[in-house]
């Protein structure tokens, strides 16, 4: 048939009509599948397996129901702050200057990846998860007073695109390109077809929520993305209530704080202030707690916690020293390498980097053998790799075919190394350390320098802003120069240095990659291709098509089994790129406190909860000032 005749077949009325009954046909059956697929109505969401808390349920297992209100818990920061935005790559923002938002959602502290209602008193969603509804409370309050709507939800979901990270903003909009709002308190967020369907609910849930209005007041100088002294208005039970820069900065519970009664907080949110004391470095906040100027302590220096609670308030009962379990994971923590610089491309310079450093000598000269040597991104959980890959791990890494070394697959996992605990240099490394850097064509000369063929030396700066690093950095950087490397240490200033960190504009530093026992979209930002130019997430600039294809999988995975698989694989991979020293951890917590705190029985695994679980004994407050213990 001709085009004409075609043409004229299509136009008749006859054919119309069977056209028009076809397309209603369709609509129809369309209508009907989408009628038939069930919706989910809930007060929280699991991304694995059911809930642990039921549907009306009257507080958490690890809160204390009856815990007083009152009182204040004050704590040390280090550094400096010039702004209390903390959505922004600019200035340093206050601590604490996100708790003043809340979400949608609320995560519980004893289950992986769960959440339950905070703004939202209900969410639903179809089995596929193509979209999810949040029914707000029409309860909740703006520290002003003014209701938090679902128009501040999606003003809120909006500006981050718009103003945020820029690592947040690609992941997100990529997934979530619509945000609607149904009503005054009911919100509805639509995924992107053909994209994993994990971890988007809680993506969005938990989400900060803006005051629409207050942005909106004055658009110019109320933004995201400039720092600033305002610190906007959000939902949250503290407001800050007084500042001095970069000494002080003090919060207080909103008297008229909307959410008291609600189940998610029962227990929580205890004190009446929270007075974070600003200090240059850790030697004058450990003199300040001593003197009781803030009356909380969580010790992050082995030495200190080993030498320096002997002060006559600990031997008095006045101060109480506790080793407390963390039941998290351990940050994967350590000296990181920017993969930026062209003296790291070479895998063997960065294992040669690698072996400079002796775990067992800093731990028992320098750390009073209090830590443990970390190997993998998931330490001592079922997500870390061990021995040679097998089942379904193997499938998974046998799927990415060139995209994977093939030395992986017959190796067992990269271990941090041993070192001789007797010496600051293990001789033994070192050497092999030198034959690789000899190996990737950075060679000695005459004057003990290593350079390249073409002349170039081998210059390595350790970038650090905290005096307690000097003695742990400082015989790893004399390691390096024995080995003929060009290194320095060099310590800057805290404004300085996190400039220069965002900016990626190091060679080494101390630094973190924080994992879950749920890892999801969370690792592009981490890990991931796109990100990997700007991501603050990722100081490395570690990734690769090998690494994408993991997270891809994780992403996607429905099912508790293939997350593991794909997670130990992950971690396989990480470990095969030595884009990180592997320092150490320690699996609890270190707290030192004036003896007027209390905690729940039950601590939850996966928090501390010194902010929201704790509180004040008043008797014990008085009884410390009464004796002129504290003032």
């Amino acid at each position: 048939m001709s085009q004409s005749l075609a043409m004229r077949a299509i136009r008749s009325p006859k054919s119309q009509r069977v056209i028009a009954l076809a397309v209603l046909m369709l609509v129809g059956f369309a209508q009907l599948v989408a009628a038939e697929e069930k919706i989910i109505k809930s007060h929280g969401f699991s991304e694995f397996g059911e809930l642990k808390y039921p549907e009306g349920f009257a507080h958490f297992d690890y809160v204390n129901p009856d815990a007083p209100k009152g009182g204040e818990l004050s704590y040390a920061a280090q550094g400096t702050f010039d702004s209390f935005n903390p959505f922004t790559r600019q200035g340093r923002a206050g601590a604490r200057s996100a708790d003043q938002y809340e979400s949608l959602l609320f995560p519980s502290y004893d289950e992986p990846a769960s959440y339950y209602g905070l703004v939202a008193k209900s969410l639903e969603y179809p089995e596929s998860q193509d979209w999810v509804i949040f029914n707000m409370r029409p309860e909740a309050r703006f520290s002003d007073g003014s209701p938090v709507t679902a128009e501040d939800v999606v003003f809120s979901h909006n500006l981050l695109l718009d103003q945020g990270l820029q690592s947040y903003a690609e992941a997100v909009r990529k997934r979530i390109p619509k945000a609607e709002v149904l009503g005054p308190h009911r919100v509805k967020f639509h995924f992107a077809p053909d994209i994993p369907r994990r971890a988007l609910i809680t993506q969005v849930g938990g989400t900060p929520i803006f005051s629409k209005a207050w942005f909106e007041a004055d658009p110019e100088n109320r933004t995201l993305d400039k720092p600033r002294m305002e610190p906007g208005i959000g939902s949250a039970p503290y407001v800050l209530d007084s500042y001095d820069i970069n000494r002080r900065v003090v919060y207080k519970r909103n008297p008229d704080y909307w959410g008291d009664a609600i189940n998610v907080n029962v227990g929580r949110n205890n004190y009446d202030t929270i007075r974070i004391e600003y200090f240059s470095d850790s030697i004058a906040a450990m003199e300040a707690f001593k003197a009781g100027e803030f009356t909380f302590r969580q010790e992050n220096n082995s030495k200190s916690w080993a030498t320096s609670y002997d002060f006559p308030a600990i031997s008095a009962g006045h101060v109480v020293k506790e080793e407390l379990i963390d039941g998290d994971v351990p940050t994967a923590s350590g000296f990181v390498m920017n993969m930026d610089r062209p003296q790291f491309a070479d895998p063997r310079v960065r294992e040669a980097v690698q072996l400079a450093f002796n775990f067992e000598w800093t731990n028992e000269s320098l750390q009073y053998g209090l830590f443990q040597q970390r190997h993998s991104f998931w330490e001592g959980t079922p997500l870390e790799a061990r021995g040679l890959p097998e089942g379904r791990e193997r499938e998974v890494l046998e799927a990415l075919g060139d995209k994977l070394d093939p030395a992986i697959l017959t190796s067992e996992p990269v271990m941090a190394h041993s070192s001789a605990a007797d010496r600051q240099n293990d001789r033994r490394n070192l050497r092999a350390a030198m034959k690789l850097l000899d190996e990737a064509g950075w060679t000695v000369g005459n004057d003990g320098v290593r350079r390249n063929a073409d002349g170039a030396t081998l210059k390595i700066e350790f970038l650090s802003d905290d005096p307690v690093l000097d003695r742990i950095a400082m015989p790893f950087v004399d390691n390096l120069k024995t080995m003929g490397i060009e290194a320095s240490y060099n310590r800057i200033d805290n404004a300085q240095f996190t400039l220069r960190r965002r900016e990626r504009d190091f060679d080494i530093i101390s630094g973190a990659y924080r994992t879950s026992l749920q890892p999801s979209t969370g690792l592009y930002q981490q890990y991931g291709m796109e990100a990997a130019a700007f991501s603050v997430f990722n100081p490395s600039g570690v990734n690769g098509p090998d690494i994408e294809a993991l997270i891809d999988n994780i992403v996607a995975a429905t099912e508790g089994d293939e997350l593991t698989a794909n997670a130990r694989a992950l971690d396989r991979v990480l470990r095969s790129k030595r884009f990180m020293v592997p320092t150490w951890y320690l699996g609890k917590h270190w707290v030192a406190y004036w003896d007027m705190y209390d905690y729940p029985e039950n601590l939850p695994p996966y928090a501390l909860g010194v902010e929201d679980l704790w509180w004040i004994d008043a008797d014990k407050a008085a009884a410390l000032k009464s004796s002129g213990a504290l003032r």
